[in-house]
Parts: structure tokens; sequence; C-alpha cells
């Protein structure tokens, strides 16, 4: 569903002020649950599985995607958290972290606003716990306890951006004319009653088919609205830049959930699919004989030139 923009100029400096044609199923603004104290607990609040009897197809597809480890990531997330503590919060002056102790939801909202957006549900405990329990893993791994490894990472990787976090949770975007997310509904493309004993309903969210969707996360660059900006990928505003204001109109849905036929297994540079539809690649070699010096007389050399002329709708590689 496309919505309507209407563009007006305020005040003296011009100003851009932007409104929308209100077509959202959103609701007033719901009170917040109760802050999860566990990872188990944040775990089971937003499980997917509860989805998978029917909708299996796209919860198997799901399950290959990063989506579903999105902290353990490649599994190069994890890690990169541990570096972001190490090397950025203990080291900044005024962050107030001087060991792990001091870490709190606030700190790890610099990875954790796109990586876990619903940490922001769950108390301090629960972002020591995930340090805690990363570090473990980590040091599993070194001493060679593999079963000890695997347990640990089961924990890291039930903490991901499921299912009820895109269809509820993120679902709306402009919340003041489309509404708020409502704790009892399912978000996505069609009205009605929905077979879920806690979410009972479903209701249409306007810019779940819209590349401003993927924009919460995929982004244009630092998040101001964090004490300490930070973003990791700016896929959106390379799409937005030079891909959107040059006429393209495909949206990030279109390539990499319909034409790749990936679905929900949205994937990047771990699918050939994806690969092929993203660069053009063109390689041209020769051998031949060189006088390099005197001293050296004719030796082989080869030389080989590469081109790629990238055909996405945005920077690559990104994140």
């Amino acid at each position: 569903m496309k919505r309507a923009f209407v563009f007006g100029l305020i005040g003296f400096a011009g100003c851009a002020l932007l409104a929308f044609n209100a077509s959202g199923a959103g609701g007033p603004k719901p009170e917040p649950p109760a802050k999860a104290t566990t990872i188990a607990e944040l775990a089971e609040r937003f499980d997917s599985s509860r989805c998978a009897d029917c909708h299996e197809e796209i919860y198997d597809e799901w399950e290959n995607s990063l989506h579903a480890r999105s902290i353990l990531g490649s599994p190069r997330t994890a890690p990169t958290i541990i570096t972001a503590i190490e090397k950025g919060l203990k080291l900044f002056p005024y962050s107030g972290v001087k060991s792990d102790d001091d870490i709190t939801v606030e700190h790890l909202m610099i990875c954790t606003k796109c990586h876990l957006p619903q940490l922001d549900e769950a108390t301090d405990d629960v972002a020591r716990e995930i340090v805690a329990t990363i570090r473990g893993w980590q040091q599993a791994y070194r001493d060679g306890d593999d079963d000890k490894a695997e347990e640990l990472e089961e924990t890291i990787e039930s903490l991901n951006i499921g299912c009820m976090v895109c269809h509820n949770k993120v679902a709306f975007i402009h919340k003041w004319a489309d509404g708020y997310p409502q704790p009892d509904t399912v978000y996505g493309g069609q009205e009605g009653d929905h077979e879920d004993e806690e979410y009972a309903l479903m209701a249409e969210a306007p810019a779940l088919g819209e590349s401003i969707f993927c924009g919460q996360c995929h982004g244009q660059g630092p998040n101001f609205e964090l004490e300490h900006p930070s973003q990791c990928a700016t896929a959106y505003g390379s799409y937005l830049f030079a891909y959107v204001a040059h006429g393209g109109s495909e949206s990030c849905q279109e390539c990499h959930m319909e034409k790749s036929e990936l679905g929900h297994n949205m994937q990047s540079y771990r699918d050939e699919a994806m690969i092929e539809m993203a660069l053009d690649v063109k390689v041209e070699s020769q051998s031949l004989f060189w006088r390099k010096n005197k001293a050296d007389g004719v030796v082989p050399i080869g030389v080989i030139d590469v081109s790629m002329y990238n055909k996405t709708g945005h920077a690559i590689p990104d994140g």
C-alpha cells in the first residue's frame, strides 16, 4: 500500500513539513509490558516457533536467515559486541562503564537497536546476562568444550529478529498517523481474526512492504537519538540517495524476497541468486614475457583485469 505524501513549507527558514494520510490499523499507545528479567523470559516473549504450525514454509525460510541469529550473526556479531564493549564503552570517559557489571540496556543499544530491538523490554540484568553468555561461549570454544559452547550458542540464538519483532513491535513507523502496534494484533497485509490465543487479530501495517520498513535497521547513518550514535549498515541511505534519486523504483522486499524467491530467508552475499542479481563480473587475462631488467632478463608475467558492475539499489558491501 503506497501512502500519499503532502509537502508544505512553514516558517521563514522553509522547513519541510511532511504529512501522511493515515491508513494504518494501529491504535492508541499501549501500556509498556513488564520488563523481562532473564534471557529466557525475553526469548519466550518473542519466540517464533508459535508461528510454525500455521506458517511452516515461511518459518523454515526465516530459520535459514541471519534474522534468526541476529545476535550470533555469521557468527561475527556476538564477538563484535564484545569488541564494542572493550574498545568502545570501557574506553569512553563518560560512558560509566568500567567493567561488565556497569553495562545497561542503554549501553548495548548501540548494537541492539537493530540486532535486538526488543531488549528495551528487558532489565539491565538481561543486558549483563547477554554479555556474560557471549563471553562464556567464546571461552568454551577456547577451552575446547564443544558441548558447553553449543549450549551457550543456542542461548544466544534464542535472541533474534523473529516474527513478532517485525509483525508487531516495529510494524508501525509513523505512529502519530497510523497508530501504535496493539499487543493482541499481528500486522501484515490482511485484516480479521487470527488463530492465536495471544495475538487474536490481524491488521494492516502500511509500511511493511516498503523500503522504509527495512530502513529502520539497514539505515542511513548514525542513530542520533542514542547517547553515543552508532550505525553499522547504511544500505537504506545509499538506496535513497544513489538509487531512488536517480529513478530507481524497486523496494528492498522486491529484490530480497520476491525476485530472489527467497521469501523470509532474506540473504545477501551468502546466496548464489543474490550474488547473480547483485553484480556483473567480467574477467580478462593475458600472459606474456616481459624484459624486467638487465640482471633478470625476460620473465613471464600474467595480467588479470577484473571489472565489476553493481546492479543493486545500494552500495555493496554494507553492514
